[in-house]
């Protein structure tokens, strides 16, 4: 990555928001997505802002995995969207197209962008994908419809002041 700062898109659960409503620093989450030279040379006719929403958009699929392991976790995608020294960001996939990072060192409350979080109706879509995002990924057509499904759902957009709004 390049020196200064870089946008990172966290998945997460509304469980793990919590050190953030202390205003203590987040993670470090053992993995991460952000806009990198791989994802840029696979998207070459992508914006800046296109190249953000796919790697957003891939968070927000790992946030499902996180809730198919947590069968615990309130049942909506988390996304945070942080900016943190280009230094503590490591590429963990070279392939093209690629937005895969590790972010190596926890996240600062005040690097904290925006917090993206489903809404309540989401809910029944987002259990259903989380039951099958790996057999998805896997291929699976009628799986990848079910995630499909909880991707027609848009995360809403919440300032890390408004964390009271989004935990229980």
């Amino acid at each position: 990555m390049t020196t200064g700062l870089v946008r990172v898109y966290l998945p997460a659960t509304i469980a793990q928001l919590g050190p953030l409503r202390l205003k203590e620093p987040f993670g470090p989450s053992p993995v991460a997505h952000a806009v990198t030279p791989d994802l840029r040379e696979w998207y070459a006719e992508g914006d800046e802002e296109e190249l953000e929403y796919v790697a957003f958009t891939r968070a927000a699929q790992e946030a499902l995995r996180l809730l198919r392991h947590d069968p615990t976790a309130k049942r909506r995608r988390v996304v945070i969207s942080a900016d943190v020294p280009a230094h503590t960001v490591g590429r963990l996939d070279r392939d093209l197209g690629s937005s895969l990072v590790q972010v190596s060192s926890p996240v600062p409350f005040e690097a904290v962008a925006a917090i993206h979080v489903d809404s309540a109706h989401a809910e029944e879509a987002v259990a259903a994908a989380a039951a099958v995002v790996e057999e998805a990924a896997a291929g699976d057509p009628d799986a990848q419809f079910t995630v499909d499904g909880a991707e027609d759902h848009e995360l809403e957009w919440y300032d890390p002041s408004e964390l009271d709004q989004v935990l229980p």
